[in-house]
């Protein structure tokens, strides 16, 4: 599989400039950029990404305070018995798929890494249960790897509404992002404007009032608000 690459830019300066400002608006307003799941490695982040489809985090984290001390590598998963992954994960929607998917991916990394997360794109979409965008999770925040940007659901949108693209797709939404955004900043931005989807741009009734990106934002996609008119 050929690695992903943007399309080549023909990006205006300004268009730049904005993009900058809207990565140190976001710094100052999220100064934290560490993502909310809890880990301690990369195969604790693995694990908890692939558990945090169709959940929240804190319902992640709150499964993963008792799976990470049962199994404490991949072996252990590997090793484990079906029901037993199921019964731990029960708390979180599609438990058993999930169940499947992570006792499938260790086993993969206990014959192919040794028991580590590998730290190319390629190799991790190869795992059961991993994407594209659990990937750039992990390389970016496991392994400090600037490889992509994560594009999920806050992403896609607050990113729509910034007008940063005009893009569905996620690969498009990412390839647009990467040409848009300082490839220093790709880790931070995708964790904070994820932080920003939660916090003031929600899909539904954004606090557009008080958001903290408002002088740098068209609000493309949502309807004109006279506060907003100056």
């Amino acid at each position: 599989m050929k690695p992903f690459r943007p399309p080549p830019s023909d990006l205006l300066p300004k268009e730049r400039r904005r993009a900058a400002a809207l990565c140190r608006q976001l710094a100052t307003t999220y100064p934290d950029s560490r993502p909310a799941l809890h880990y301690r490695n990369p195969l604790e982040l693995l694990i908890a990404t692939i558990l945090s489809a169709r959940c929240t985090d804190r319902q992640v984290n709150l499964v993963t305070a008792g799976l990470f001390s049962r199994y404490p590598n991949a072996a252990s998963y590997a090793s484990a018995p079906i029901e037993d992954l199921e019964h731990a994960l029960r708390r979180l929607g599609f438990f058993r798929t999930k169940a499947r998917h992570i006792r499938m991916a260790a086993k993969i990394l206990k014959e192919r890494w040794d028991g580590q997360v590998p730290q190319r794109m390629e190799e991790l979409i190869e795992l059961p249960g991993v994407g594209r965008k659990t990937a750039n999770v992990v390389l970016g925040n496991g392994f400090g790897l600037p490889v992509g940007i994560v594009v999920d659901t806050h992403v896609a949108r607050v990113s729509y509404r910034l007008g940063l693209t005009d893009q569905k797709l996620p690969e498009r939404i990412e390839a647009d992002l990467m040409e848009r955004i300082p490839r220093r900043e790709w880790i931070a931005f995708s964790n904070r404007l994820i932080f920003h989807g939660r916090a003031r741009c929600r899909s539904r009734k954004p606090d557009c009032l008080h958001c903290e990106l408002r002088s740098l934002c068209p609000r493309q996609g949502l309807p004109p608000m006279p506060s907003l008119q100056r």
